[in-house]
């Protein structure tokens, strides 16, 4: 629609996870790195939370990217409280057959597999993404299967990336054993002013247009009314450059922001910070 009157090769503040348009901030680089770091120790458990649309999958996106072929890579995705069989789903995340097998099977085919990729010299690693979602008796049951030994060393590593909520979850007492197990762990905070402004410059030039359309103030405006989190700067910078187009404005400035925030909270639906 936009694409060609700003010089995009592709729009640039879509909602749908691209690691190609990852901006590395302070926080996202040190979560980015704290993940790296994980990922090389044995049968640990990493947990990473975030608000919503704080770019959570998109940073598992690029860790997915980065890692080499020593590592075996299975991912849940939005479980929710009646989980079901975890064991079945582990499974499907490996590409497991898990038809017409009892409990029993079941553990004994994700252990054989794991032992062998193991013996491969590959490490497992199961990721489980909106993790806030399980329930306390599905994230226990996860801790057990999670201490599948090949000799002395633990061989499966679990990955829960999730919203706060998950973090109220394992601050409970009958947590702690799960708790206790987490070699990794990082909240993922919203952007700050600065990073707002780099972030909106860097999707723009990924994109293949000037970097400068939105002016100082309009960046001002965006990182007030979103409070940092990437989801709303990319939704309000998108209705922006719609707005601008329309009225045939090459660059973007405050007031535009401003009037497309006013017309999101008209319509009755307000997930800005003012």
């Amino acid at each position: 629609m936009y694409e060609s009157f700003y010089g995009f090769k592709e729009k640039p503040f879509s909602l749908t996870p691209d690691p190609e348009f990852l901006y590395l901030s302070k926080e996202h680089g040190t979560v980015l790195a704290l993940l790296e770091y994980g990922i090389t120790l044995p049968g640990g458990i990493m947990v990473f939370t975030g608000e919503v649309g704080s770019g959570k999958t998109t940073l598992i996106r690029r860790l997915l990217e980065i890692m080499g072929d020593q590592f075996t890579v299975g991912m849940i995705t939005n479980p929710h409280s009646d989980f079901g069989d975890l064991l079945k789903w582990m499974l499907m995340a490996f590409e497991l057959d898990h038809k017409n097998k009892d409990k029993v099977e079941l553990y004994k085919t994700i252990t054989n597999f794991i032992t062998e990729e193991h013996t491969e010299n590959h490490s497992t690693i199961l990721i489980i993404d909106e993790a806030q979602n399980m329930n306390v008796d599905a994230l226990e049951e996860l801790r057990m299967i999670s201490n599948i030994n090949v000799g002395k060393d633990q061989v499966l590593q679990l990955l829960l990336v999730g919203q706060p909520e998950l973090l109220e979850k394992l601050q409970r007492p009958d947590m702690r054993q799960f708790v206790q197990r987490i070699s990794v762990n990082y909240h993922l905070k919203p952007m700050s002013f600065d990073d707002t402004c780099k972030y909106i410059q860097h999707r723009l030039k990924v994109a293949g247009a000037d970097p400068g359309i939105f002016d100082k103030r309009a960046c001002t405006a965006v990182h007030r009314h979103a409070g940092g989190v990437p989801r709303l700067i990319n939704t309000i910078c998108e209705t922006a450059l719609v707005y601008g187009f329309a009225m045939d404005r090459k660059h973007i400035g405050a007031e535009t922001v401003n009037v497309v925030v006013e017309h999101k909270k008209r319509g009755g639906l307000n997930p800005f910070a003012t």
